[in-house]
């Protein structure tokens, strides 16, 4: 469902990050920020011998208590130039992967040229997010506070939201198979919506629309992203 509908902009309140249920501080949209250009923008990263150390994985995890204390501990990530970031594999991006689910539907979408990843351009994908960047940084420096206002930062830019949602930390998302995935770390978001009011907030996101599990699995599925891929696979456990 599309709807038409502004919302003025909410304050911030980033909140505190746990794999657990959480309630998400924000209703409605605010005012974009986003670089039009990888010049000069700084985003969130983690040395890979970190995701190394703690367990490397290909594919989806449902383990988020094994993995996030110390992946959002500000002494194991800083910000990186985010066009060298994109050519090293020796460092993972933290990306929020946020899934919205309604009644047992869930939001997909593709992604259209105006997308800021090009090698993901014309692909199906259940994800929202993005990079965290300086300006989410909150007093908790580099650890939950500021993770968490970079997924409220990124879902006000990219959709209108006509309801409240609670959302949980479900799972991480690795693919070390292909240019994208091994410079990028996700972590997965599930979002629980009261209505199906939702519209997008960027030309990227191309036929907005709530999908069943058997769609998904069936003729959709060859189109979809490898992260998405691995979510859809995992849906019946998250």
């Amino acid at each position: 469902m599309v709807c038409d509908r502004s919302h003025p902009k909410l304050p911030t309140h980033p909140g505190k990050l746990s794999p657990s249920n959480l309630e998400f501080p924000f209703v409605g949209a605010g005012t974009a920020y986003r670089m039009s250009t990888y010049d000069g923008e700084q985003i969130l990263v983690i040395p890979r011998n970190l995701l190394d150390e703690l367990g490397n994985f290909q594919g989806l995890t449902t383990e988020t208590e094994h993995y996030i204390p110390t992946l959002l501990d500000p002494a194991n990530n800083f910000f990186m130039d985010r066009e060298t970031a994109e050519e090293d594999p020796s460092h993972k991006q933290i990306i929020p992967y946020t899934l919205f689910r309604f009644e047992n539907r869930y939001l997909h979408y593709v992604r259209g040229k105006s997308g800021g990843e090009s090698r993901l351009h014309a692909q199906g994908s259940l994800g929202i997010g993005g990079h965290i960047n300086p300006v989410d940084e909150r007093e908790g420096h580099l650890g939950h506070e500021t993770y968490m206002a970079g997924v409220e930062r990124e879902i006000e830019e990219e959709l209108v939201l006509n309801s409240k949602p609670s959302q949980r930390v479900v799972a991480l998302l690795n693919d070390d198979s292909n240019t994208v995935g091994r410079v990028h770390l996700g972590v997965v978001h599930l979002f629980e919506l009261a209505d199906d009011c939702v519209s997008a907030r960027e030309d990227a996101l191309h036929n907005l629309q709530f999908r069943t599990i058997e769609e998904l699995r069936g003729p959709l599925y060859q189109s979809l992203e490898s992260w998405t891929r691995f979510c859809v696979d995992a849906l019946d456990r998250l």
